[in-house]
Parts: structure tokens; C-alpha cells; sequence
């Protein structure tokens, strides 16, 4: 174990740490800690079943204790060490600043690892794209023979790695905004940090459009001479036309930028004929042609360029070529499935609001057979139904919002000219069985909902993994 490490574990014993928020980070954290021997609290307004029976009782085994519901946080004026979810901003829970006050740490388990980390280090933000992004460059980096950790934002937490991780491996990081408002100064500076863009977003849940730019630059404005930053070329990083946004003017290394529009000067770029090439002191380097590229669309072609920017020099064309013949897509996001009869199945479950759908539709190019619908969160579907109406040929609906959808489709002004044949049924599970007996040879069947999952499944994640599993069973 790293020393760093090793003295940061002794520095907790004898404490009293707790966790607010049990999600995807901090549960396995809590039970890290616990297996040290730490004195650990689980704190969540919800309760054992939400969280999960069986994860309560596998931390209960380590010796976790837990206080839920109303009062979760009456027991914080009694702890050392307060770990916060990601999700819970520092300037909209009172609480927090309480326990400052008082003198009490207050921190994150992304802050942590980032502080004691001995990797190598890539980090990657953005509005969109930064999941695949993540992804493509773990998966080149692996492929090259490195040992890869990958997490944060994209759903695995990192600091339980801090017992294994070496100075020889490389850490491959994604960081949304909430990871990133409170990480200012990092001790352990990201070797390489890749914004893939800026869009005016999370507005819901950050004070201001400064407040969620300010942490985004948060990846990049602390970094040394010696690193490297990747920006997006076709992107406006000055949002609004307000220059002091422009995170060109934040790079303390060496600047390098992508582009699926026009050259760049250091990057990969695409070129009019669909050739990708990496670009560097006046030198052009053959990477692969778009249609190397199984996952569809223009944005995947534009996560590629921006992965293979940050890892030129440590990973060959060659792997990166193989990568994009073979990588299938993130999961639920427009993830190649399997080819049935000469039909291609897609499955974009986590597209939960049209406009989610838009993107999807766009980017096969053609006309598809599109299943749709779930639960009804409210979303105006009117939006999407122009893009319905260009590039789906079967539309099959289901679930909570089917009529509603239907009367959106047929209601607008273009529906009587348009060639679309609709379905309605009852659940996913027979909307995928009416898709496949009506798509013919060359077809391309995706699964792009507009809506939660909640009428019918957990998350959007079971669902996306029981339409993979039915179409995985098609021949048995």
C-alpha cells in the first residue's frame, strides 16, 4: 500500500467518520473504511429497502452503524469526519456549514483520491459525452497493456482503489460538476485533463451559470507547467460571449484541441473525407476513417477524437482503430446489442427525455424502428415528435405514456404527410416482440424510451439490461 495512503488510514483511527448519502460512492467507501477497523456511520434520509437489504447487511457485518430517516443527521455534532455525497452541494445544505463550524473535516470521496492517489492521472469533464469519453480512453489505455482504474462520475468510486493502486498505473477519472465545485487547489493534479465541452446545464441545481463553469475549471486551472489539457476546438468555451469563461485562457501546461470540423493545430481532427488524423507540430499521423466507428453518430466520431488526443503518445493508431471496430458503446447509451436476421439492435434506455431521443435518432442516419415510452415525469414530448416524424418508419409505444406520446405524434401538423406506422402495446417487454416481427432485413430496432423506467422497471438500467437479455435470447 502507498505510504500516503497508509498514513491517511492511521490518521482516521480512533474517529469517529460519517457518510451522508449512500449511493454508488460513498457505500463502498463506508465499507472500505469499516474493514480498517474505522469507527463508521451511514447516514440517509431513506431507508434499508431503498438502499438495499443487502448492502445494509454487508455493512453492518463490517461493523457500520447506521442512522436513517427524519433525523439522519442528528448524530453529526458527534463525528470527526463528515463525507458528503457528490450530489449534495456544500452551499444549498446548511448542515455542512454547521459542521465546519465546529470544526469538524468535511469532505468527499473523490477529494480524498485525488489527494492521495499515486497514479498517473487523466480526468475528464463536460456537459456531454464525458461517460464514452471516460470509457475510450480506459479501454485504449488496457488494450496498450496498462492497468487501468476507472471511475468516479461514471458510477465506480476510487478511493477503496488507494489500497491497491501503484505509480504505475493510470487512473482514468470522470468528474462532473458537483465532484469538481469543491476540489479547487488539488494536491494531486490531473497529468492530463480533457473538458469535452460546455453547455448551460445542471442550472436547476447550481446557483449560477459562473457557479457550474467556475467548477468545471476546476479540472484544469491547478495544473502544472508539465501537463497536458484537451479542449474541444468546435466548441465556444466563452459561454454567453462572456470571455473570462474561455478556459483557453485557464491552461497552464501545453494546450490541445480536437475538432470533427476543421484542423487543429495539436489534435485530432476529421477530415472532409471522414479520415481522423492526429496532428502535431506541423506532422499528420493516419488514425482510421469514421467508418471505422461501430457506435453511431457524429458526437461518437467527436468522443473519439477527443479520447485519442489524450492519449497519443501512450497508445498505438493501431489500438485505437481496433477499439472503435469492436467497442460497442457505454452501456444504455446507444449500445450495439447484436445483429438478429439482419436487423441491428440498439439499446438507448438511459434516453429518459426527448431530447435525449433527438440525439439518439440522429444518429443512425436513416430511418428506424423506435420503441418508446415508460413513465410520465412530466416531459413535453412535442419537441421530439419532428424527429420522429423524419426518422422513425415504426414507432411501437408503451408503457404510462404511450397515448401520450401517440396524440403528440398524431396531433402535430406533419403527421398525415409522413409514411410512420404506429404500435401501441402494453410493456417494453412486448414492444421489442411486435418490433422484431415487423423489421425486415437492413433494419435497425432501438430502444429510445423519452421517459423514466418506473412503470415498469427499477431504473432505466434494468430496464436496458432486460432488453438485452430478450434480445439476446431471440435464437434460444
Amino acid at each position: 500500500m502507498y505510504k500516503k495512503v497508509e498514513e491517511y488510514l492511521e490518521s482516521l483511527k480512533g474517529k469517529k467518520i460519517a457518510f451522508v448519502g449512500m449511493g454508488v460512492a460513498n457505500v463502498p467507501c463506508a465499507k472500505w473504511l469499516a474493514s480498517h477497523g474505522m469507527e463508521v456511520y451511514a447516514c440517509d434520509k431513506r431507508d434499508k429497502q431503498y438502499i438495499g437489504e443487502k448492502i445494509c447487511m454487508e455493512m453492518e457485518q463490517l461493523g457500520v452503524h447506521f442512522s436513517l430517516g427524519e433525523a439522519y443527521l442528528d448524530i453529526l455534532p458527534e463525528m470527526n469526519v463528515v463525507f458528503r455525497s457528490h450530489g449534495i452541494l456544500p452551499f444549498q445544505n446548511k448542515w455542512i456549514g454547521e459542521c465546519i463550524e465546529r470544526g469538524q473535516a468535511v469532505t468527499t470521496e473523490m477529494e480524498v483520491f485525488f489527494r492521495l492517489c499515486p497514479a498517473k492521472m487523466i480526468a475528464v469533464t463536460g456537459s456531454n459525452g464525458k461517460t464514452t469519453t471516460t470509457t475510450l480512453i480506459s479501454k485504449m489505455l488496457e488494450a496498450e497493456g496498462n492497468r487501468v482504474y476507472l471511475g468516479g462520475n461514471i458510477g465506480k468510486a476510487l478511493m477503496p482503489e488507494l489500497e491497491h493502486i501503484t505509480e504505475n498505473d493510470i487512473a482514468v477519472v470522470e468528474l462532473s460538476s458537483f465532484q469538481l465545485l469543491t476540489m479547487g487547489n488539488m494536491v494531486k493534479k490531473p497529468d492530463i485533463a480533457v473538458v469535452t465541452n460546455i453547455e448551460s446545464t445542471h442550472l436547476d441545481h447550481h446557483i449560477s451559470l459562473d457557479e457550474y463553469v467556475d467548477a468545471k475549471r476546476n479540472i484544469l486551472i491547478y495544473q502544472s507547467s508539465g501537463a497536458k489539457t484537451v479542449l474541444n476546438a468546435d466548441c465556444d468555451y466563452s459561454i454567453g460571449g462572456r470571455v473570462y469563461h474561455d478556459m483557453r485562457y485557464d491552461v497552464r501546461g501545453q494546450l490541445y484541441q480536437f475538432s470533427v470540423k476543421h484542423s487543429v493545430e495539436n489534435g485530432a481532427y476529421m477530415k472532409e473525407n471522414g479520415d481522423i488524423v492526429y496532428r502535431e507540430n506541423g506532422a499528420e499521423t493516419y488514425v482510421m476513417n469514421k467508418s471505422d466507428i461501430i457506435i453511431p453518430g457524429l458526437h461518437n466520431v467527436e468522443n473519439y477524437c477527443t479520447a485519442i488526443t489524450a492519449v497519443w503518445g501512450m497508445v498505438q493508431p493501431e489500438t485505437v482503430m481496433k477499439t472503435a471496430q469492436t467497442f460497442g458503446g457505454v452501456e444504455h447509451r446507444i449500445e450495439f446489442v447484436r445483429e438478429f436476421g439482419g436487423v441491428k439492435y440498439y439499446n438507448d434506455s438511459i434516453a429518459t427525455s426527448p431530447s435525449r431521443v433527438i440525439s439518439g435518432l440522429k444518429a443512425f442516419g436513416k430511418k428506424i424502428i423506435m420503441i418508446c415510452g415508460g413513465s410520465d415525469k412530466g416531459n413535453d414530448m412535442s419537441g421530439m415528435v419532428p424527429y420522429v416524424l423524419k426518422y422513425v418508419k415504426l414507432l411501437v409505444l408503451n408503457g404510462a405514456t404511450a397515448d401520450k406520446i401517440y396524440d403528440a405524434v398524431i396531433n402535430h401538423k406533419e403527421y398525415s404527410s409522413s409514411e410512420i406506422e404506429i404500435i401501441k402495446t402494453d410493456t417494453m417487454e412486448n414492444a421489442l416482440f411486435a418490433a422484431k416481427e415487423k423489421a425486415e432485413k437492413g433494419d435497425i430496432v432501438s430502444l429510445c424510451p423519452a421517459c423514466p423506467a418506473f412503470d415498469q422497471f427499477k431504473t432505466f438500467e434494468y430496464r436496458g439490461r432486460k432488453f438485452k437479455e430478450l434480445v439476446n435470447g431471440f435464437d434460444k
